[in-house]
């Protein structure tokens, strides 16, 4: 299928929706890191310009390669981690860490651990951990109705009177647009107090600290491994795709070298931005996905060229709008990995506690709920659920027999041989 097929007004309204979502919130917090780091305009440019960047050329190539909609950006819990180091470590000891980082994915990738880690995790411990990490979308979306009623309730109202009217055009698409325009009309966008300007990012030289890589690196590599690609290999998998998991972790691993040469904390596989370019918004035609991405991708790799000229406006955007629309786009992924984390009899209690912990948002040594909600469902499944683990596994092995019985040529005995 070439690339121009891909591209409708489906796939071209996600891809859209995907970068506002990533330029708005996410780019926020790397401001404001940077601002409480005393990071200078020019490395903050820097930093934001390596992250959208890469993140955005890393999508594109993955999805090209794979024809799958798997979306670059970065972690935004990361972002979090980071912005909170920035005030106990210079740039430059953080930059080494992000360094290391970025090597140890690399090395866990290419050494296909991770693929095979994977492949044994249960799916509906997986799918719950991802209604876990992304239930605060739709919640916020509520939330958002309780802060501005005029600006998210147009949203969904205008989301679902267009589900209920049209199914040719996004419900998506008009609620963002209509609701720009309330918002615009009520005055509700205000310029931030940075100056409009085209600035060249600047390379940052690394330095090595034990502490900056005990309480960054290790941190940000499993954030990476244990957040960023769970999530997008697991709502890949609940859309049918069958992710390159190995490969995905190798070429974060590759972001994360790259965005550290300009003082970026790492570009990855991004989970919510690859669950708006996977979900049903973006056509019901699951091959022509991944054009969502290279609208994505590109957009994300422009704004970080340009994220000296565009921070300003997205600073202006009002939050509740972000937030609501973000909410919107997230139904369908939501839907789908409920749907395949409960609609079995196996692996159910692991399941729950994945949701629960996922839903806790708790965070241990730096390290954020998805992960924890992986490891806890796991190991409840281990503890009570050992015969769901052994069915499944026999699982595996009678559909191996039954390709190889399959595809092996039939050998005809030589007695009936003339």
């Amino acid at each position: 299928m070439k690339l121009k097929e891909t591209l409708n007004i489906k796939t071209i309204s996600a891809g859209v929706l995907a970068a506002i979502f990533g330029c708005t919130g996410p780019a926020l917090i790397v401001i404001g890191g940077a601002q409480n780091g005393g990071l200078t305009q020019v490395e903050t440019i820097s930093w934001l310009f390596a992250i959208y960047f890469f993140g955005g050329i890393l999508g594109i190539f993955l999805s090209l390669r794979y024809r799958q909609p798997i979306a670059g950006a970065y972690s935004i819990p990361a972002a979090v981690l980071v912005a909170g180091a920035l005030t106990t470590n210079t740039l430059s000891e953080a930059t080494g860490a992000y360094l290391i980082a970025g090597i140890i994915v690399l090395l866990l990738g290419i050494s296909g651990m991770i693929g095979k880690v994977m492949r044994w995790i249960p799916v509906p411990i997986v799918m719950a951990m991802i209604v876990g990490a992304m239930i605060s979308f739709g919640t916020d979306m509520i939330l958002s109705i309780e802060k501005a009623p005029l600006i998210a309730g147009t949203a969904v109202a205008l989301y679902l009177l267009s589900t209920a009217l049209t199914k040719k055009v996004p419900a998506i698409l008009p609620a963002f647009i209509g609701t720009m325009a309330v918002a615009l009309a009520m005055g509700q966008f205000s310029l931030s107090g940075m100056e409009p300007a085209l600035v060249i990012p600047q390379l940052v030289m690394p330095t090595f600290s034990f502490e900056a890589i005990i309480s960054l690196s290790i941190p940000l590599a499993l954030l990476v491994i244990g957040a960023e690609n769970a999530q997008a290999t697991g709502v890949l998998i609940s859309q049918g795709y069958k992710p390159p998991i190995n490969m995905m972790t190798i070429f974060s691993g590759v972001g994360g070298i790259l965005t550290s040469l300009f003082g970026g904390h790492n570009a990855n596989i991004a989970g919510p931005m690859t669950a708006i370019c996977a979900s049903e918004e973006a056509g019901e035609n699951k091959e022509k996905r991944y054009g969502a991405v290279i609208v994505n991708g590109t957009l994300f790799a422009l704004f970080g060229i340009f994220a000296g000229v565009a921070v300003p406006f997205v600073t202006a955007m009002p939050g509740t709008l972000v937030g609501t629309i973000a909410g919107l786009a997230m139904i369908g992924v939501l839907l789908s990995s409920l749907q395949a984390a409960f609609s079995e009899t196996k692996f159910q209690i692991g399941a729950f506690f994945a949701l629960i912990i996922g839903i806790s948002g708790i965070s241990f040594f730096g390290i954020s709920a998805p992960f924890w909600s992986i490891l806890g469902g796991v190991a409840v499944s281990l503890a009570i659920e050992q015969k769901d683990f052994k069915e499944t596994s026999a699982d595996q092995n009678d559909d191996k027999i039954k390709i190889i019985e399959k595809e092996s040529p039939k050998i005809e005995s030589a007695t009936n041989i003339e």
